[in-house]
């Protein structure tokens, strides 16, 4: 794809159906991970694709499950997100980024809550998408986000009573 799109362009493109999850521990700390193909420290938590077959929360399990070696049966599911959230990347990534087929994603956001301890968390289990991890404050990571995403991830968990 060319590296230049129109604001036209960029406005005919769809969004990537994704899911998010917000994994929580027992004292409330949100679980946070570096992207590992940042040149800097870029946090966020867990999120990816949904599978033509799968429902958001099939998705979530499978991408936590991939991302940090968490499986279905060592959390407790809480909630999802009334509805799809959606937000744009910076036009200078669009052509990158998925190969330039979406302008961003829209996503459907899943909490659960850890049950096994903390040294279950695997991020070498699959897909390695972070190269480190912490439990941080919502208001934190708010702070460590990327910008484009920072309204996605105030608006969960504004829905999830985080912040």
């Amino acid at each position: 794809m060319s590296a230049a799109l129109s604001p036209a362009d960029i406005a005919a493109l769809p969004y990537r159906p994704c899911v998010g999850i917000v994994m929580v521990n027992a004292a409330g700390g949100v679980f946070a991970g570096t992207r590992v193909d940042m040149d800097k420290p870029a946090w966020q938590m867990p999120q990816g694709g949904i599978d033509a077959d799968e429902t958001p929360r099939q998705a979530a399990a499978r991408e936590l499950l991939e991302e940090t070696g968490i499986s279905e049966d060592q959390t407790r599911f809480l909630r999802q997100t009334a509805d799809w959230l959606t937000y744009d990347l910076p036009p200078e990534v669009i052509p990158y980024r998925w190969g330039g087929k979406f302008r961003g994603q829209k996503q459907h956001w899943v909490m659960v809550e850890l049950t096994a301890p903390d040294d279950a968390i695997d991020l070498s289990y699959q897909d390695v998408e972070f190269s480190d991890w912490q439990w941080m404050r919502a208001q934190d990571l708010l702070v460590q986000i990327v910008p484009f995403k920072r309204d996605i991830y105030a608006a969960v968990f504004q829905e999830f009573g985080l912040i």
